[in-house]
């Protein structure tokens, strides 16, 4: 396989086989001790993979925690800064977080909070978190059942994404990451757009995932070097979310069934893309074939009625506003977002 490397100011992403990066970064990290953050499902599925690419690894002492983020809470990092004092972690250890989007967000933020911080490397293993989490630095667990309220900012020591581990996923975890990269190509490039729009619900998992990947980070190192601390213009990779999230909120604590992530998301860029047309003008044929696109692939994922003012609720606590003001991320076209768009509720209900 192919390995390719995106630098970024302070650490590397490498894209393909995890080997020799890791092993060089094991080495020049000299470190006391090495911990390996997974769930049941990594534990199973990516685990044996890891050790049997770096032996090394076998000393390491694997803390296990639940799945799915519903666990996404500060109970559960008690547990990992708990298992970690157990072992008698100084500041001179590293914590491999192994795993997808909860296990990066969370395992970050237990690692750099743990003694005021030890380094942390994450090796993403679903779609969503190799084209999402793995950029940014942003760290963080969920609070009174809303996102990522709870965080800060900091960097891993590296980033590792290996196509390999996207063999173990069901097809709906694939769809979860994509919904990601129909973002990234919605806002930043038509062409990119375009080319998505060969991947259907019936071939979406014998894509060969390796070049779109890439394609995504190239898309979102250019938002966030341009915008570490999103003051501005990294506000772009909120389109979606605003509503989205409130969904996912709302889904988390209401559903049996709870909404993945990017299931939400899609439903969130749905939703903003009929408020881009109401302030944005956004082309309408275009709004309708993006809509026929993702309804395609998301088919059964729809918010009822009934449910617009609880979700309402959720959206009105979410942490990118000021006050009681709105703020989105909209599209004037693909391609050309427009941030810092302060809407009234009213309008937002209507795009439901």
């Amino acid at each position: 396989m192919t390995t390719n490397t995106l630098s970024l100011s302070d650490y590397n992403i490498t894209v393909g086989d995890f080997q020799e990066a890791l092993t060089e970064s094991l080495q020049k990290g000299d470190y006391s001790q090495v911990f390996i953050l997974v769930d049941e499902n990594t534990r199973e599925h990516c685990l044996p993979l890891l050790l049997q690419r770096v032996p090394t690894l076998k000393e390491a002492k694997v803390i296990e925690i639940q799945s799915g983020e519903i666990h996404k809470n500060i109970q559960t990092c008690q547990y990992i800064w708990s298992e970690l004092l157990k072992a008698q972690a100084d500041r001179n250890a590293l914590m491999l977080n192994l795993g997808g989007g909860v296990i990066g967000d969370m395992g970050g933020f237990a690692a750099a909070a743990y003694k005021r911080g030890i380094h942390f490397i994450q090796i993403p293993t679903t779609l969503l978190a190799q084209v999402d989490a793995s950029i940014g630095g942003k760290l963080g667990i969920d609070f009174d059942n809303l996102k990522n309220v709870i965080g800060f900012f900091q960097n891993p020591q590296a980033v590792l994404i290996d196509p390999i581990f996207l063999k173990t996923l069901p097809a709906r975890q694939i769809r979860n990451g994509f919904a990601e990269i129909i973002k990234h190509a919605l806002i930043a490039d038509v062409d990119y757009f375009n080319d998505l729009l060969t991947i259907n619900r019936a071939n979406i998992e014998g894509v060969d995932w390796s070049d779109i990947i890439m394609r995504s980070l190239q898309i979102k190192k250019a938002v966030v070097e341009a915008d570490p601390f999103e003051k501005g213009w990294r506000k772009i990779l909120n389109f979606g979310h605003t509503v989205g999230h409130a969904i996912e909120s709302f889904s988390l604590t209401h559903d049996s069934d709870p909404l993945l992530h990017g299931e939400a998301i899609i439903l969130g860029m749905i939703a903003e893309l009929k408020l881009s047309m109401q302030i944005s003008d956004f082309p309408e044929d275009d709004f309708q074939q993006i809509n026929a696109f993702l309804r395609q692939l998301y088919a059964e994922y729809v918010v009822d009625s009934a449910n617009v003012e609880a979700v309402m609720n959720y959206l009105q606590n979410d942490k990118k506003h000021k006050g009681k003001q709105l703020n989105f991320t909209l599209l004037e076209k693909i391609g050309k977002p427009v941030i810092n768009q302060y809407l009234k509720k009213e309008d937002i209900v209507k795009s439901f």
